[in-house]
Formats: C-alpha cells, structure tokens, sequence
C-alpha cells in the first residue's frame, strides 16, 4: 500500500477480482429467475444482437480459458491453485450468463438488467487487472514470452468482455406479439436507459423546443392503467370485507349461543370496519418492498463516504503517503456517490409510481362506492366531501409514499451514525443521544396537536367545498334572488375557520422547523462539549471534527425528516379513516329487486315494505302488492306526499326493502321526475351509452318531435348541453283514460287498482283526487268562463281521449293502438316503406358550448410571482430573505470556526487552550441559527397564510360576480377543481416549497464560498458546472411546466365526471350502465396519469444528471485537496470536502424546489385566471327605497343574446306593460321565452334598445338593486343545505311573524310545525329530504316574503303535481293580486285567465292581446290552443 505505484499481486487479482462479480452474478441469479418467469410477454425472436451476444460470451469463455491454463503453466502450486479457481468460477460465471441470454430471450425481456450489471462489474474489476498488466510490460520484469502471452490473452478476454457490456447498450427486437402500448419509449428501452431514465430525453428535447401537447404523451404501461390497478385492489379489499363479514358473522353466532342477558353487551358496528391499510399494502407492498431493498444500499452507503474523508484527511497530514492513495480516495468518493445517486433516484422513482398506483386505486374505488351507496350514506357524503377524498386526500397517500421509508430508515441511519461516532469520539455520543431521546416527546406532542388542527382543517375544507358546490349548481336561482353576498359571506366564513385551522398548523410547523435545526446542531454541540470537556486531553483535530460533522449532517437528514414524515403519516392516518368510513358505508342491497325471476308479468311487488334508510322507524311504503303484465301500460296517482315517486325508487331497487319481495323482468327504462342530462352532446344523451343505430335514432327524434328543435340548435344534434340544462314533464290527467291499470296511493299504501272506469264507478280516492282537480282543469281547458260544475259521472272520457290523441305529437314516443290494451307500435313499422334512415344534417357549431381548459404556455409569467409577493407582503418577503441570510451565514461562520478550531497547536502535555471560548462561540452561533430558522419560519407562514385568504377571496368575488354565460360555458368540475386542489397548493404546498427554495439557494450560495475559500483553485471549475446547472434546470422546467399544466387540466374532468354520476346515479343504475360508466371514470384518470408520469420521470431525469454534476464538484473538491498537499491545513481539506458532500443534496434540493415552486405556482397563475373571469356591471346608480311602486314594464326596441359571438335570441321586442297586469309568455320551444325573463333580471344584457320599470332604465342601475325588487319562482326549484330559515331568508331580514305567515299563504305551516326542530330544520343537499312540490312552495314562499311589484313564474308548475299546482295558482291569485305578473306557459290553461298573452316566434312578439282575441284571430296561439285541446 505503501509503493509509489499501484500493482496488486497475481493471488489477490484473481481471487478478489474475479470472484466479486462472480459472486454478484450466483447471488442475484434465483431472485431475477423466479422475478421474470413470471413475465406475461411473448418470446422474442433469433436477432442479429441475439447472435452478436452469443458470440461475444463464447470468445469471452475461450479466451478467459486460455488465459488460466497459459498462467497455471507459468506459476507456482499457491499461484495455479488460485487461477484455477479464479478462472473456473469466471467460467462458471460466463456459461451462466449464457443461459439467462437464451432465458431472456424466451421471457420477452428485451434488455437484462442483471447481465449488464454483471458486465459492468466485471470490467470496472478487470481495469484494476488491465492496469497491472499494462504496468507490466512497461516495466522491466519482462523476462519471458509466457508472461507476454498472459497479457496478450487477457487483452482479448478483456475486449470480448468489453464488447459484452456494449451490446447491453442496445434494446433486442420486440417480442413477437407486441404489447398494447408499444408506443412508450420505455418499452423499448435498454435497462442503462431506464436506469438512467436516457429514454425520456426525447419529451426533455421536445418540452424545450416547444410546449408540449396532449397528442405528445405516451400511453401508460399496462401495469399503471386504472382497470388493472382497480382490479387487483378490489380483489383484496373484497377479501379484507369477507374476512370481516366472516369475524361478525361468526361472533353473532357465538353471541347468540353464549351471552348471558344481564351482561351481555353489544358489540358497536365500528369494530367491524374493513382496513383500507391492509388492502393497500397487499396491492401494492410487493412492489413497494423493492424500494425498501433500494434504502438500503442507498444508506449503507450514504456511510462510505464519511470513511474516505476519514483517509482523505489522514492522508494530508501524512507526509510520506504515495499520490496515488488520495487520487484513489477521491475517486472512490466519486464512485460512492454516483452509486449512491442511481439507486436513491430509482427508489424514489419506484415510490411516486406506487403512489400513482394508490391515487389510481382510491378514486376507482371511490367512484365505484358513489354507485352503490345507500340513501342514508348519501346523506352523511355530500359530492363536495368526497370530490376532496379524491383530491386532497389520494394526493396526501401520494406525498406520503415518496417517504414512507423513512419511518425504519432514520432510525437505521441513526443507529449507524451513532455507532461510527462511538468508534471516533467515545461515550460522548451518549450526551448526543440523550439529547435525541429528550426530542422525542417535544415531536410527539407536535405531531397529536397536528393531527387535531389537521381533521379540523379537513372538516372546514370539505364544509367549504359542499357550499361551493351547491352554490355553483344553484348560481342562476342566487343571482336572480340576489343573494349572491349573503351566500360568499357563508364562503368566507367557514374558510376564515379553515386558515385559522391552516394558521394554527402552520405556526405549529414553524416552532418545529426551530427543533428541525436545532436538533442537530444540539447532538453535535452536545456530544463536542462532553468530549472536550470531560478530559482535557480530548482534542477535536480535524479528523474528528470533520468526519464526526460529515456524519452529523447524515444524522441530519433523518432527524429534520422523521418530524416531517410524522406529520404526513398523521395527515395520511386523517384520510385514511376518512376513506374507511366512505368505502364502509352502507350500500344498497342488490337483492332488494330480483331481476333473475321467471314470471309472466314485467313486475310483481308482493307483500313489500320499503324504507329510504333502514334506521327510520315507520315504512315509507307498507304492504304493497302489484303486479304489471307485459306489454301494458300503468300509472300511479295520488296526491303529494302519498308515495308516487318513492314506489318507482323501489322498483329500481333504490329503497330498502323491510319485508316482501320484488322482481322485475327485463331491461329498464327510467325517466326521473328531474331528468339528468350529461354534460355532452345531445345524440350522446339520447343514445346514453348505446351504439347508434340510425333508424331507430330517427324513429325516436321524430316521435319526440325533436327535429324542427335540432335544426334551431348551432350545430344540430351534435350540440353540447351544458351543466344547467334541465328537461320536465308534464302531469296531466288527460293520460289516464289511456292506461291499462291504475295504482292509486294514499299515504304509502295502495288503496285502490283498476282502469279509469273501474276506478270512477268505486267511487273513492281516485274519484275524490279527479274531483279536486279534474274537473277545474277540464273546465278551463274546454269551456273558458263557463262556471258549469260537473257531475263526477259526466267527466267527459272521450274528449279526453281526443285530447290525448291531438297531444300525442308533442307527447309521445309513439302511436297508441285503442282496445283492451294499449300496444306500442313503432313509427319504423308504419313508415319503413316511406323514408330512408339518415341522421340529421351536421351543422357546423361556431362556438361550442363546453370550452376545453386551457393551458398556459411557456415560462409562468414573472407577474404571477410578482402578484404572489405582492399577496404576501413585500416587505415582509425581504424581511424573510434576511433571515434566511443571516440563519445561513451563522451556519457558514460555525463550521469555518470549527475548521480553526481544528487546527489550533496543542500544548506540549497533549491539551489545547482555549477550549471553553470556542465551545461558546461554536454554541453561540448554532443558537443564532435556530433562532433565525424560526424568526424566517413564522414570518413566511403569516405572509403564505395572508396571501391564501387574499387570492381565495378574489377568486370567490369573482366567481360570484361572473355572468351566467361562464356558468354555461364552464363545467362546475373545472371550477371546483380550483377551489380545491388549486387552493390546497396555495395553501400548503407553495409555502413549503417556497421555504424549501429559499433555504437551499442560500445554503448552495454559501457552500460554493465555502468552498472556493477552502481551495481558491476550485473557482476556475465554479462557472462552468454552474452554466450546466443552469442549461439542465432550463431543459427540464419547460417540459415539467407544461407537464403539471396538462395535468392540472386533466384532473378537472374526472371531477366533472363524478358530480354528474353522484346526480344521476339511479338512472345509471337503472339502465344498468354502471360498467360503462366505471370505464369512462378509469378513461379518464388514465388520462390525467398519462401527464402525471412523465412528470414523475422528469424529476428523476432532472435530480439524476443535477447529481451527477455535483458529484463532479465532490470528484473536483477532493482531487484539488490532494494536489494541494502539503499547502493545505487539513482543517481546511475537511472543511472543504465536507461541504461539497453536501452540495450534491443541496444544489439538487435547489433546483427541485425551484422547479416545484415553478410548477406548483401555476395554481396562483390558476387562481389569478379565475380572478380575472369576465364580471357583470354591477353598480350604477340607486333606485328610490319604494322603487318599483307600480310595476310598469316597457320594452323599446329591445334586443338580446347569450354570447358576444352568437345569434340574438330576442330580436326588437316592443311591448308596453301596466301595473297589475297579468302576462302570459308563450311560444315553442326556442322562441325567447325564457330568454325574455333572463333579460328582466339582466342575467343576459341588451345589445340594442332598453327595459323600463317604472320609467326607470333597468341597465342604469345595479344588479343587486334590481334583482332584490323582483320575485322569482323558478322552473327549477332550488334549495341549499342549512336550516329552512336560511333557504327563506338568507339575510335574516325577516321576523319570525312574517316567515310564518309566508309559510302560512305557501300552504307549508302545517309541514314545517310538525318538524321537531321547525324552522331550524336542517334541509339536505339539494333540498333532497322535501319532496319537488314541497320545494316548489318553499320557492312561493320565498316571492311572498320579498312583496315585489313584479312577478314571474317561469313554468314554476310544469314539474309539479296538480295538488301542488292548484295551491300555487290559488296563492298567486290571492296574494299577487296587485302585481305585474309574468308567466312562462308550459300548460296553456294556467295563462288563459291571463290579461293578455305575448306570443313570441323566433324571439320576435307574433302577437300580444288578450287570450280571447288571440283565439278569435286563429294565429299562432289558437294553434297551440287547438294542440292542447282548448281551442
């Protein structure tokens, strides 16, 4: 060791040299063989790099052969012996690698990681042989031709090895079937690629040449798809909810059997919950334990490098140690770290895709519960609470997975840490380790104060969202009630509790980063102390010091981490229960309707009771019995409240069934009392789901009258439809006479069945239902003003079945044919001889409806960072850089103080003087560190927190103040993705990656001062690592930008997706196109993966070359610290190498953190885009307090469109209203009616002419002013979650008198008294615990409160039933008497006692007069009279 060359004997050559990765190859050989038998992937054809291979290994195999027989003829006994067994083991080693060639080739695999490891290893030892041999024959020991034929044989094995290791560079051909998604270069691409990520500089080079598309992603591999993930983790999680079903089952049973009843307790449901844990790491463990086996390399040696500086110092001070030992060191450092670096960037690489995988398997679940979940969970899992179960609680399983490991790795490197500062610094590291210990309950009690702030924080997050989400649905309803402020005022509030939750935390975090340094520092500070002081005679040398501060700064990593990992594990153990709780809900029982029964009727209900949740105490159905032959046609009738609705629910299985049976055979048909339409095209929700079939597709369209509809659509039947868009039916009773039975409920139970004679001849509920609304309708329908009152025998039958008969155009799907029962007979029958099948005429739609998100482009523009500055503060951002300046350079000024403190003499007896002082000053400036951290921690924390509440207002402001227009153009799923996830980066991840930026700019700053100070010659090498730095860091932020735009964008569509299946659950289930759906949502995710993974890989492309470079700085460091012998202290050499051990984490933390805060940032840039949303005007000047006193209405020339870029849809309206009259609006579908009312309330502006009210400019007011004198009821009721009190009166602008006496005149009082809590009932999402009629006259109730001038319904009944009709007509009659009233028809017997009627057509007034003159006239109106049967 000693020598000026570096020669190792012949014995040592070939038993170390050839044995290592002889050895590598035998050990690594089982597991690769059982790991890729598995393999699913064809064989792969004979190549030409197949048989390149072969033949490269048998000329490696002969020559390394005739190198060990030349040399057993040349040596001695010891020296054959050893190149025997050398060489037969290469042999052996060889003829193996041969085989896993042939076996390689028939499992698919395209490139062999193990064959190129043993490759690689076996060169990187055989240089060590290559340059003893070619030492050799330059030296002057050459004394026989044997010895040159042993090098020369050599060479050749040396070069077929070499030839070996450079065919692994190159991928084999396909196998002979090739997978799916051959596409991605990862498929074809050699494991030095992978390992190297080589293969995704492609997307690198593209990203920076020009923003990447969604046509530039790669498909995901087959592993990573949503369907197969899904699959394999719901077969453990179905087995996790059999074992449990098989503990309780079991349990009961022994219950049942054993208890005694005067001690018996009850075990509660909660010890039944199904673990998600256990599921979770039964899916994805395996794989998971891979990147456990990769930490461990990773740490062991993590360790090597503080030994080599331990021989790196020693050999500075030593005087007569050869060059080539430090040059060796130093490369060994080199080594280390680039060892180092792959493995811990393909562990990280392995634990962001398991938590892909995760992310993949939560919302597939989770989407699949939402199909089958009870009424009851319904209730308790609002579409808000669990859209954040797929946001924010799959993306905490996600952080988590990437530091999982920590929670066995720290304390694995701590044990280590400590047991190699034992072996330098003694039974001084105790005092360190006390220290540790004394931590622990400080990070306890910071880790259970956040887990409590944490479930408060989610609570108020998922509050928040619900409220978003409702008010998002309901916007229309809030702007024409203006109550838009009341309702941002119930936003604010609860996310002003959230960020007192998020402050809270947020300070906690900071007062934990102060014990994140501190700790460290106070180990090393302690354990320093203890050695110096307790004998004089321990001196802190440079060795010492240095090597204990390099394995003080590993120990570093684990204790700043273990808090962290704490924190995320409190925050993931948050979300996990949050997910158990969801994915343990009730679910309906799918045996409650039997669809496999063999009956001769369509349905049979027999004896049957239902409830809507199991926990109710009383049926809401009881003993119902019915049967419902095929082919026949029913109908079920009663008045509100008696069961209608819920007896259809039952029969589609979407109650819970107490006793009896039901079955139902076939196929099912669902139309709900609110139809659910899908964000899609309008063929897309007539097909739903169903190939297109032309003809029948026709049939349908034309049957539903929905031709002349498509040809006014911009682009005919291919038309988007937006969220909003609601679709109602009319009850009329004109239908009854026509059906082959009747179920008539009264109050759950079915009183009465028969025809419509049967049923007037018994003379009970049913004639009691047609007395009380019958014969009113039918007066005003067939004889206006004849106050006539008919005997119940009289009701004329076949004019209602002529009446029928003219309605059929508009209301059927088909032609009746009259007998004993009706019969369907489709129109395709009749006219197959007299058309041809075609779809309608494709239009060209100019503008769609649904804009696709866009992305931003480019560099995030230095206004955004600059707007997130300005939200924090400015001041207070140079406030936080100077902390961060100063905690830094007490950091810099601590270790250059350690490095002469190293280097002081000592005293002749062994002793240093001055010990005391430089143990002050080295605690004094750790001290000023912490106390710098926690001064820069709390001021950024009050500035982040400040800037979240600043950005979410704006947004929310906003939002609110936002025209219908970008209602109708934006899916709520897309703004609610902002609310959420966007406003979750604000709030969370940007300051913690802002501070992470902060720390790690300024720390890499002071290391390269450090450095350079340390070795001046290092500042020649500074700028051009920097410049690669930099050129690396620009390459990769263009493409990972663009790479989180394009999945930020993809995410808002699965949220899209979601709210609308929650919505339209039954009828999904109904026409049991649960799969389809399922498929669409995993469609979806993959989508959004499809971004999110090449993202992942960037960032193991990007932190892998960012290392590399540094471990040149580490290479550099030590080679110039070895040149320097002899000039250089070795205080200074550790100094100096420490710190660059350092700069590889540093300047990679760095750069990562600057492309994270880039990349995160794009939601400020998100949020700012929602802040900037186009605004309705607002405010001009004031009305008079009693302003409208008459209500008179005059429209001038007025003109109208929903977009800037479409057609007016109301065109030069000229109409002049009075006080008090009573204005029917009626016309066919497209003609402005209800454009005219949006006009009113100006949810739509003029483009020419005005409105007046009262002389007075509606468009010179403000909205608020306007909106709160005008009375609504709308055709959609709307209700939000809260207290009925709060759904009348939002404001709290009403006494209890008046709220009473407008439930009174809403026919509602009795309802809400016989509430327990009355009108603080808690109404649920949606006003889903009243039934339609109920909400409807909450709406009534709503106009009564507000006295308004103006009125207007529109089609306020055409959802209802008639009980609910009549007492809204009645009311409006009696309590609007003096109003200007506005009804938009549905039925035309509700305007015929109208004071005129305004007939539009096209958006232009047809005609305008009273209802009599219009029929006299015999226009437009007695045509739509004459179709409805009054004319």
């Amino acid at each position: 060791l000693n020598s000026t060359s570096m020669i190792f004997s012949s014995c040592f050559q070939q038993l170390v040299f050839d044995l290592i990765p002889c050895a590598f190859l035998w050990v690594s050989a089982l597991p690769y063989y059982f790991y890729t038998r598995r393999s699913r992937v064809s064989h792969i054809p004979i190549s030409a790099l197949f048989k390149a291979k072969v033949v490269s290994l048998l000329n490696a195999v002969q020559y390394s052969t005739s190198v060990g027989l030349v040399e057993s003829l040349n040596y001695c006994v010891s020296t054959v012996t050893s190149s025997i067994i050398g060489k037969a083991s290469e042999n052996i080693s060889q003829a193996l690698a041969l085989l896993f060639t042939q076996f390689d080739r028939m499992k698919g695999v395209r490139s062999s990681g193990l064959l190129t490891c043993y490759w690689l290893l076996t060169l990187l030892t055989g240089v060590f042989i290559f340059q003893s041999k070619v030492l050799l024959l330059l030296s002057s020991d050459v004394s026989t031709d044997g010895q040159i034929l042993r090098c020369v044989t050599f060479f050749l094995s040396f070069v077929a090895l070499l030839i070996n290791f450079v065919l692994c560079f190159f991928a084999d051909n396909m196998p002979a079937f090739k997978p799916k998604n051959a596409e991605s270069p990862e498929v074809a691409a050699t494991f030095l690629s992978k390992i190297s990520f080589w293969w995704f500089t492609r997307m690198v080079v593209m990203g920076y040449k020009r923003p990447i598309i969604n046509d530039d992603l790669w498909k995901l591999n087959e592993d990573d798809e949503s369907k197969n993930i899904a699959k394999s983790f719901l077969k453990n999680w179905n087995a996790e909810k059999a074992k449990v079903q098989s503990t309780k089952t079991s349990n009961t049973y022994k219950e049942q059997n054993n208890r005694d009843d005067e001690v018996f307790i009850e075990q509660p449901q909660s010890n039944y919950i199904t673990s998600l844990g256990l599921a979770m790491v039964k899916t994805f463990g395996p794989y998971f334990l891979f990147s456990t086996v990769l930490k461990v390399f990773h740490d062991l040696l993590s360790f090597v490098s503080p030994q080599l500086l331990k021989g790196l110092i020693t050999f500075t001070a030593t005087e007569n140690a050869p060059m080539w030992q430090g040059y060796l060191l130093g490369v060994g450092m080199f080594v280390s770290a680039i060892l180092q670096s792959v493995i811990l960037q393909q562990y990280f690489h392995i634990c962001f895709v398991v938590g892909m995988r995760l992310r993949s398997a939560i919302i597939s679940s989770i989407y699949r519960k939402s199909l089958l979940l009870s009424n009851a969970a319904r209730k308790e899992s609002t579409v808000g609470e669990v859209v954040n179960l797929m946001s924010v609680d799959a993306q905490r399983f996600m952080d988590l997975m990437s530091y999982l490991n920590i929670v066995w790795s720290g304390p694995f490197q701590i044990i280590l840490a400590l047991y190699f500062l034992w072996n330098i610094l003694g039974p001084s590291v105790l005092a360190g380790l006390a220290v540790m210990v004394l931590l622990i309950p400080v990070n306890g009690v910071i880790a259970a104060k956040a887990r409590a702030l944490q479930v408060k924080q989610m609570k108020y997050k998922d509050e928040r969202i619900k409220l978003m989400n409702e008010i998002l649905n309901g916007m229309k309803v809030l702007k024409m009630y203006a109550w838009e402020m009341s309702f941002k005022d119930k936003v604010t509030s609860i996310r002003n509790k959230e960020l007192k939750e998020l402050r809270k935390a947020a300070y906690l975090n900071a007062a934990s980063s102060f014990t994140f340094v501190c700790a460290p520092f106070l180990v090393s500070l302690t354990t320093f102390a203890v050695y110096v002081l307790s004998d004089e005679k321990n001196v802190l040398d440079a060795q010492k010091a240095f090597v204990s501060l390099s394995l003080f700064n590993i120990l570093r990593f684990p204790l700043m981490m273990l808090p962290m990992v704490v924190t995320s594990l409190v925050q993931a153990s948050v979300s996990l229960q949050r997910l158990e709780s969801f994915l343990n809900n009730e679910e309906l029982d799918q045996f409650n309707v039997d669809h496999s029964a063999a009956s001769e009727n369509a349905i049979r209900v027999d004896g049957a009771s239902f409830r809507w949740d199991q926990d109710e105490e009383e049926d809401v159905l009881q003993n119902i019995s019915m049967t419902v032959p095929e082919g026949s046609l029913v109908a079920i009738v009663g008045q509100v409240g008696c069961g209608k609705s819920s007896l259809v629910s039952a029969m589609l299985g979407d109650m819970e069934k107490v006793t009896g049976s039901v079955s139902v055979k076939g196929s099912v048909a669902y139309v709900p009392q609110q139809p659910w339409i899908q964000n899609l095209t309008v063929r897309d929700n007539i097909t739903f789901g169903k190939d297109l079939n032309i003809c029948k597709y026709q049939d349908t369209v034309e049957a539903c009258e929905l031709k002349s509809d498509f040809e006014m659509l911009p682009a005919s039947d291919q038309t988007e439809i937006g969220e909003r868009t609601r679709i109602l039916v009319t009850h009329g009773l004109a239908f009854l006479p026509q059906v082959d039975k009747i179920f008539v409920l009264v109050n759950g139970r079915i009183t009465e069945v028969g025809d419509y004679y049967e049923l007037i001849e018994k003379n009970g509920a049913f004639a009691e239902f047609l007395r009380n609304y019958a014969v009113s309708e039918e007066d005003d329908q067939f004889k206006e003003g004849d106050p006539t009152d008919l005997d119940l025998n009289e009701i004329p039958a076949e004019d209602a079945r002529k009446k029928f008969v003219r309605q059929q155009s508009r209301q059927s799907m088909g032609q009746f044919v009259h007998g004993p029962s009706c019969k369907y007979v489709a129109l395709k029958k009749k006219m197959k001889e007299e058309k041809t099948c075609q779809l309608p005429p494709e239009k060209k739609e100019k503008n769609k409806l649904i804009e696709s998100e866009k992305a931003e482009t480019g560099n995030v523009k230095l206004s955004v960072f600059l707007s997130y500055m300005s939200s924090i503060g400015f001041f207070l951002c140079f406030l936080i850089c100077m902390f961060f300046i100063v905690q830094n350079a007490a950091q810099v000024y601590a270790n250059i103080w350690l490095s002469d403190w190293s280097n002081d003499e000592l005293n002749p007896d062994g002793t240093q003087n001055g010990t005391e002082i430089r143990l002050a000053v080295y605690g004094s400036l750790g001290f000023i560190q912490a106390l710098f951290v926690m001064a820069s921690s709390f001021t950024l924390t009050y500035g982040s927190v400040a800037a979240a509440a600043m950005l979410h207002y704006n947004m929310l402001d906003r939002i609110f103040h936002a025209p219908m227009s970008y209602f109708d153009t934006t899916p709520l799923g897309r703004v609610i993705n902002r609310f959420s996830k966007d406003v979750y980066l604000v709030d969370e991840v940007i300051p913690r990656t802002l501070n992470a930026f902060i720390s790690t700019f300024i720390k890499a700053v002071a290391t390269f001062g450090v450095i350079i100070y340390s070795t001046p010659i290092f500042s020649a090498i500074v700028v051009p690592l920097l410049l690669l730095y930099y050129f690396v860091q620009r390459f990769y932020v263009s493409t990972s930008r663009q790479l989180k735009r394009l999945e930020s964008i993809s995410r808002s569509p699965i949220y899209s997706h979601f709210s609308e299946t929650i919505t339209g659950a039954s009828t999904i289930r109904a026409y049991g196109l649960q799969n389809s759906f399922i498929k669409q949502s995993e469609n979806l995710v993959d989508v959004n993966q499809m971004a999110y993974f090449p993202n992942i890989v960037s960032n193991r492309w990007l932190a892998l070359r960012l290392e590399l470079v540094g471990n040149f700085i580490v290479l550099f460091a030590a080679i110039f610290a070895v040149a320097g012998k002899g000039t250089i202290d070795s205080g200074i050499v550790g100094l100096s190498v420490s710190y660059a051990m350092q700069i590889t984490q540093t300047l990679n933390w760095m750069v990562r953190q600057s492309s994270e805060l880039e990349t995160n940032i794009v939601a400020v840039e998100r949020v700012e885009e929602y802040s900037n949303v186009v605004q309705e005007v607002l405010f001009w000047e004031r009305p008079n307090k009693d302003w409208p006193s008459v209500g008179e209405i005059k429209f001038e020339d007025y003109s109208t469109r929903y977009r800037s870029e479409l057609d007016l849809v109301v065109k030069n309206i000229n109409a002049d209203i009075k006080g008090g009259e009573k204005i029917g609006i009626v016309g066919r579908t497209g003609a402005g009616k209800s454009s005219l009312t949006l006009a009113l309330f100006r949810i739509i502006e003029s483009v020419e002419g005005c409105i007046t009210i009262d002389g007075l400019n509606i468009s010179k007011i403000g909205l608020q002013d306007l909106r709160s004198k005008l009375s609504i009821i709308p055709q959609d009721p709307v209700l939000f979650s809260g207290t009925l009190r709060m759904n009348l009166d939002p404001f709290d602008s009403y006494t209890d008198e008046e709220l009473w006496n407008a439930l009174k005149h809403s026919h509602l009082k009795d309802f809400v008294l016989g509430l327990t809590l009355k009108l603080e009932h808690e109404v649920s999402e949606g006003g889903e615990n009243l039934s339609v009629g109920q909400r409807q006259l909450v709406c009534l109730a709503r106009a009564l409160l507000r006295k308004s001038k103006i009125l207007v319904l529109d089609e306020a009944t055409a959802a209802v039933d008639l009980e609910t009709d009549d007492l809204i007509q009645a009311t409006i009659r009696v309590q609007f008497e003096d109003c200007t009233t506005f009804t938009i028809a549905h039925r035309l017997n509700t305007i015929m006692d109208s004071t005129r009627v305004l007939v539009l057509d096209a958006g232009k007034v047809a005609e305008f007069d009273s209802p009599i003159n219009l029929l006299k006239a015999k226009g437009i109106f007695y045509s739509m009279a004459k179709d409805a049967g009054l004319a």
